[in-house]
């Protein structure tokens, strides 16, 4: 403890040039913990948008029809049906689940409140495909999908727009002025990482969607895609080619003739997304790292100085019966205590750099534990590396050379 406050004088003794002097650390500790907040906020956002979808989830959307050479947007056409869905569960040894969607906008009625939410049909299987959990009720059975029952389950959204603080269970909504039960109520999942309310949609039969709220022309049984859930990660490629296949072979596609459907592999594409993110976090670090390695050699220079300047007294410890190694543990200690002052600091910086980013600029931002402690760690590593040379200058001193320097 003696050596530390010694350090503690000394550093004190020059504060303007100790401020200085950590002020390398100090940058480098809190741009390496903004950095890296930064870029597991993507990585985490990234994460959210993913487990909003489901895992292991492929998309299967009919392509764009094409009309006198201009295609139109994807998903708009009418090649996918709910015979599809049926074929792709039973057919396939990779997929473990599917569920059809039908999809659409109507206004919602309840007394005298009214409001505008998404409608997708489906079958009970969306529930686990796109783990979406129930908060009360239950989901409609495939019963009511068989007979196009006119039963739903309401987002949280819409039942706080419509009922309040009221329950819903039982109650009867109109949509497109058709009534329904509500038999569930989803639990919140809140806003997805682009902003848009998950919870602001209602879930019915995907037949009654078809017969009722959806017109799709003389094509009654078209949906607008199909969710395909793979048994694992690591069959998703062959549950691709196995989708591929059937649909084809359903389609009486031949030879040459391209798809009329796309599949799209969300899992690859966000864990490819995830994977990027988290390298440019490490490539962050690193770069803000090197304000750490300026900030060592600062502290070097300064203690080389701090030498030059104490060698009478370094030669005075060594008259009374300091040994070299006294000498060396005690400048090597004000090399540690400047670059752990100004490791707090910056960490206390970065931190409060990171929240202040979420809460201005609105970029979503993770501070690691493991990122604080790797610089707070790595801030002592720099005094102790380059203090060393200073502190061995120091030591190797020759006591009576040192007590005739003016």
């Amino acid at each position: 403890m003696e050596i530390i406050r010694t350090a503690l004088r000394s550093l004190l003794g020059n504060r303007t040039r100790s401020i200085l002097t950590m002020l390398g650390i100090i940058i480098g500790v809190g741009a390496v913990i903004t950095m890296v907040a930064i870029g597991n906020g993507a990585s985490q956002q990234i994460e959210g948008f993913m487990s909003g979808f489901g895992a292991n989830l492929l998309i299967v959307m009919p392509a764009p029809p094409n009309s006198t050479g201009a295609r139109g947007a994807a998903g708009s056409g009418q090649s996918l049906t709910l015979e599809d869905s049926s074929a792709l569960a039973d057919e396939s040894f990779a997929i473990e689940r599917t569920a059809p969607e039908v999809n659409t906008r109507a206004q919602v009625i309840y007394g005298n409140s009214n409001w505008n939410t998404s409608i997708t049909g489906s079958t009970p299987e969306i529930l686990p495909v796109r783990t979406w959990e129930l908060e009360s009720g239950a989901c409609f059975t495939d019963a009511d999908v068989r007979s196009a029952a006119k039963v739903c389950v309401i987002g949280k959204t819409v039942a706080t727009e419509l009922f309040g603080y009221s329950d819903p269970l039982d109650a009867n909504i109109r949509i497109k002025n058709i009534p329904f039960r509500i038999v569930g109520v989803m639990k919140a999942k809140g806003a997805n990482s682009w902003g848009q309310d998950q919870d602001d949609f209602i879930l019915v039969p995907v037949t009654t969607a078809q017969r009722r709220l959806v017109r799709f022309g003389n094509k009654v049984s078209a949906v607008n895609r199909i969710n395909v859930q793979a048994k694992t990660r690591d069959v998703l490629d062959t549950a691709m080619e196995e989708v591929r296949s059937i649909l084809r072979q359903r389609h009486k596609l031949t030879e040459g003739v391209e798809n009329d459907f796309q599949i799209r592999d969300l899992t690859s594409a966000m864990e490819n997304a995830s994977n990027t993110a988290n390298v440019m976090s490490m490539l962050l670090g690193a770069v803000a790292s090197i304000s750490l390695l300026v900030g060592g050699i600062g502290i070097m220079n300064i203690m080389l100085v701090s030498v030059s300047e104490r060698t009478r007294e370094i030669g005075i410890r060594m008259a009374v019966g300091a040994r070299p190694s006294n000498v060396r543990v005690q400048f090597l200690t004000e090399a540690v205590v400047l670059s752990l002052l100004g490791g707090i600091i910056g960490i206390s910086g970065g931190v409060g750099i990171s929240k202040g980013i979420t809460k201005f600029l609105s970029w979503p931002t993770v501070i690691s534990v493991q990122s604080v402690v790797i610089a707070a760690g790595f801030s002592a590593f720099v005094g102790v590396l380059f203090g060393f040379w200073p502190a061995w200058k120091a030591s190797n001193l020759d006591p009576i050379a040192a007590l005739h320097t003016e």
